[in-house]
């Protein structure tokens, strides 16, 4: 009896924790998507709590009526879904070749991936480099150059070699070679770790946009999404930088038919434009997630 009490109270403050991460979590969010749907003047004078007080579009539609921002968008897109699938691919392939003891050079090839983890190039050395390759101004700088990382190669490389080596030697007793058995087999079981690092990878390279700076500022076609609302922000706080809230009114109200935006506004639209894809991208990958945890649960 004494048992059931004490279950009780543990899960009723289980509950109340739970709902107290989730509200933490959720109730900054939803207020960031107020103040992205409240009229950007309204938001100055402060109090959005969860709801807009007065609905608009303005701070999305500002954003995305110039044409160059529906260019970066597309070039964002397709820079995460090709960065993303490529890297994990090229990743687990030379995970899956460290593994292999037959491989003798698997153990200076690991130490060098190790050693990139804590020398950089530099950026002039890196920028040179990246020219001379033919990178500069080109879409290919964007996958190129992070096909495969160090950190996430040694994820995989631990997940490899927790499977069962006896489904490799079954296969090669069936006279498959190394790269059926890649194809085939690793890389289904190994979905769960894979999964993640897309998730992973897929968000660093949507929210990324210093590579765009420094190498293809100058080609308006290569441009991505980050990097033109990052120069929006900049030039909305340059704008009012220095002002009072009520210089802030008055610059306002010399815009056309007073809406103009505000960088408060402007940067929560923002915030929900670059989670948006994440979070729909998410619920595709959570059942992966879940599966990991069931096979991790089972080991020969």
């Amino acid at each position: 009896m004494k048992g059931n009490v004490y279950d009780h109270i543990f899960d009723t403050v289980k509950i109340l924790f739970l709902l107290f991460i989730v509200a933490a979590t959720l109730l900054p969010f939803i207020n960031i998507l107020a103040i992205s749907l409240n009229d950007p003047m309204d938001t100055m004078k402060g109090g959005i709590g969860l709801l807009p007080r007065y609905f608009t579009w303005i701070n999305y539609s500002d954003i995305f009526k110039n044409s160059i921002i529906i260019r970066a968008t597309i070039n964002s897109i397709l820079r995460t879904a090709i960065a993303g699938l490529l890297h994990t691919f090229c990743t687990a392939m030379v995970a899956y070749t460290l593994t292999r003891s037959k491989f003798l050079l698997r153990i200076p090839i690991a130490m060098i991936y190790i050693f990139t983890m804590y020398i950089d190039g530099g950026l002039i050395p890196t920028f040179f480099l990246y020219r001379a390759l033919g990178l500069v101004n080109s879409f290919h700088v964007y996958w190129i150059p992070g096909l495969t990382s160090a950190w996430n190669l040694l994820v995989i490389r631990t997940y490899i070699k927790g499977l069962p080596e006896s489904l490799i030697e079954s296969a090669q007793m069936e006279g498959a070679n190394e790269f059926y058995i890649f194809m085939r087999i690793i890389l289904p079981l190994s979905m769960p770790v894979l999964a993640t690092i897309i998730l992973f990878t897929a968000v660093w390279h949507w929210n990324y946009w210093w590579d765009t700076f420094i190498f293809n500022s100058s080609d308006l076609e290569l441009t991505t999404l980050q990097y033109e609302l990052m120069k929006k922000i900049q030039s909305a706080n340059a704008s009012f930088s220095g002002s009072s809230i009520s210089d802030a009114f008055s610059m306002a109200k010399t815009q056309v038919g007073g809406s103009t935006v505000t960088p408060k506004s402007l940067r929560a639209a923002m915030t929900i434009i670059v989670s948006i894809p994440i979070i729909m991208v998410y619920p595709f990958l959570q059942r992966y997630f879940v599966h990991g945890l069931t096979i991790g649960g089972v080991k020969e």
